[in-house]
């Protein structure tokens, strides 16, 4: 059968990586969390001290970060920064709360976007993000863009947190999520919009089953019709 790319975009705590990885996983395709780079991007500025504003920096930091993902002993993809596993520290609230400002760094954003495209080259992917559809993967087979109520959202954000034992009030993520929101959405640098070509996926009543479903559904159909095309 032939491979396709999957891009799935979307705003925060909308399901976007569990399905991206649930749907990468029924398919036995690659999972790429693009949003996971940005957030390691963001660890290490804030860890290093490195000011967004200052391009020098930016570069230099740039340059010392070496991006990676690797496969556990579950099949589940974690991504390691200069060969540390920073799937804990990544999701933390002080990250949540600087990743859209890194994000819109224009040198941050070229490099993340030319390590994604590497990492996609050979299709059989599934990734997920803000700009993948428009930006990363302009010609991806399948697009589809989730969306979903604010508080349905924080609803969701709020439990992730909870699992690793960080408590936060609602009111907080909720203004975090908006913040983002409008960070992410006017950035001049790879803004966060729904391809002219994606499906949309509203996420607020239904389960991160029928999500999945959902996808599969749409890829199944793009993988058949590319399969079948005339060459």
């Amino acid at each position: 059968m032939q491979k396709i790319v999957i891009a799935i975009d979307g705003y925060s705590a909308c399901g976007k990586s569990t399905t991206a990885k649930e749907v990468a996983k029924e398919l036995g395709y690659r999972y790429i969390d693009s949003g996971a780079m940005y957030r390691a991007v963001t660890l290490y500025f804030l860890d290093h001290l490195v000011t967004p504003s200052n391009p020098r920096e930016v570069m230099k930091a740039l340059f010392a970060i070496n991006l990676e993902f690797r496969v556990n002993a579950k099949g589940i993809s974690e991504l390691f920064m200069n060969g540390v596993n920073v799937e804990k520290p990544i999701r933390k609230m002080r990250v949540s709360e600087n990743v859209s400002q890194v994000s819109t760094v224009k040198e941050v954003r070229e490099a993340m976007v030319a390590l994604q495209r590497k990492l996609g080259k050979e299709k059989g992917i599934v990734m997920d993000g803000r700009d993948i559809g428009t930006v990363v993967f302009p010609d991806a087979e399948l697009k589809a863009f989730l969306t979903a109520d604010i508080d349905v959202r924080a609803y969701r954000r709020q439990q992730e947190l909870l699992e690793k034992d960080e408590m936060v009030d609602i009111d907080e993520i909720i203004q975090n999520l908006k913040q983002r929101d409008q960070i992410d959405s006017t950035r001049k640098e790879s803004p966060l919009k729904k391809a002219a070509d994606a499906q949309t996926i509203d996420t607020t009543h239904i389960t991160v089953e029928e999500q999945v479903d959902e996808v599969i559904r749409m890829a199944l159909s793009k993988i058949v019709r590319a399969t079948t095309r005339p060459k």
